[in-house]
């Protein structure tokens, strides 16, 4: 049996397993020496022409079209931004010894990062919510979480992991530059980018899995299956659930609690409880360079298989309430 159709069958996303794949690969042939060093120039490489193509493929006016939604919007960053810290400093604060200070770490830059685009519109789109909304949040998320992010990340972990100041001096240089960069010369490519969507995936994909295999090849040569157990794994595993479950619950109670329609409430939801891989790795590289960044993505790693699985099955359910309230609506319809 081929392995796509094998997949399918076992309805598993094939990028996901191919981020297994990475970290299989990793752990019985990692990279090093003259390898490990070739590998952080590509890597580096890779990651500015990652977040260059962002820069191009995003339309900063968008943001601001949807600004007469206001108070969806805030809703979706203050979640982001606020919500997810939280959560996550009060986890740590809670029960500081329930995992090791390197996947601490993890959770807080996974809380601190900004929203997902593609599935975020994805599921919004599936669950027949407001679509342009989405569009326009999860932009704007993606914008500020350029600035914020390091920021954010700087005043959490300062005194935790090892953070460096200088460390938001490298994400300008190395992810906000290109981004810029990308933005600029939107006039002259934006079109291309926009015909050649399925080039620029692959490019993002192949990006994020040569990260992976980097830094878990990084993480082995320093022993990282020595540091983490079955135990701390399932740990994490639960940890990382119970902040999405936490996160969706919450926003689903403040969009009522504001009155939002059942679309403006299907953005906050989606919008508001996603964290974006393809923006996560690549700053977990930076911001944590010289440490076990094997471990410190974990966390994000998981929280990206949570998110897409639970966000599928709650996406079919609001799509169900509307065929349910549509007469003659099927829900692979749109």
């Amino acid at each position: 049996m081929a392995p796509k159709v094998l997949l399918s069958r076992l309805n598993i996303d094939p990028y996901i397993a191919a981020i297994v794949g990475m970290v299989g690969l990793a752990s019985i042939a990692p990279v090093h020496g003259v390898g490990a060093v070739a590998g952080g120039y590509a890597t580096n490489a890779a990651i500015a022409a990652l977040f260059f193509l962002h820069g191009a493929k995003l339309q900063p006016r968008t943001a601001l079209a949807g600004a007469r939604r206001w108070r969806l919007h805030v809703v979706v960053l203050l979640s982001t931004f606020v919500l997810f810290p939280l959560l996550g400093l009060t986890a740590r604060a809670i029960a500081p010894s329930l995992l090791p200070p390197a996947l601490w770490a993890g959770l807080l830059l996974l809380c601190v990062l900004p929203s997902t685009v593609q599935s975020s519109i994805a599921f919004t789109s599936i669950a027949r919510g407001n679509v342009p909304a989405a569009l326009c949040a999860a932009t704007a998320s993606n914008l500020l979480g350029m600035a914020l992010t390091p920021l954010l990340a700087g005043l959490l972990l300062h005194t935790h992991g090892g953070f460096s100041a200088a460390a938001v001096g490298d994400i300008a240089l190395q992810l906000l530059l290109p981004f810029l960069a990308g933005q600029l010369a939107r006039p002259w490519i934006g079109e291309w980018a926009a015909r050649n969507r399925t080039l620029l995936g692959l490019v993002d994909r192949g990006a994020i899995l040569l990260v992976v295999y980097i830094a878990f090849s990084e993480g082995v040569t320093h022993g990282i299956w020595h540091q983490l157990d079955l135990a701390s794994l399932g740990t994490l595993l639960l940890v990382d659930a119970a902040l999405l479950t936490a996160v969706l619950g919450l926003t689903t109670m403040a969009s009522r609690a504001l009155g939002f329609s059942r679309g403006d409430e299907i953005v906050a939801v989606f919008c508001g409880s996603k964290k974006s891989l393809a923006s996560g790795l690549p700053m977990a590289t930076v911001l944590f360079a010289g440490q076990s960044a094997g471990l410190i993505v974990l966390p994000l790693m998981l929280f990206h298989q949570i998110q897409l699985m639970a966000c599928a099955a709650m996406a079919r359910r609001y799509a169900a309430r509307v065929e349910e309230s549509v007469p003659g609506l099927t829900i692979g319809a749109h």
